[in-house]
């Protein structure tokens, strides 16, 4: 099932935006992706798991959390 994964990535910088990309671009079911630097969001499409996005950005060493994750979490509470 394709969805959409939003993530707000610390990035300040060009490189750091290189590396988000390059570990998007190897994981298994992303279909596409956007990074925007201006706004610190990388915005992910395809058959991927919400979590396993987040740990992939992870492993850049950025900082990375769900885009409005306080929303998210309480959300996540009444599932």
């Amino acid at each position: 099932m394709s969805q959409t994964v939003v993530l707000k990535v610390a990035m300040p910088c060009e490189g750091c935006v290189g590396a988000v990309k390059r570990v998007l671009g190897k994981m298994q079911g992303v279909e596409s992706f956007d990074v925007d630097l201006k706004e610190q969001k990388v915005t992910v499409k395809g058959n991927v798991e919400p979590e396993a996005v987040l740990q992939t950005v992870s492993k850049t060493g950025k900082k990375t959390s769900f885009w409005g994750a306080e929303a998210e979490a309480s959300e996540e509470a009444k599932a």
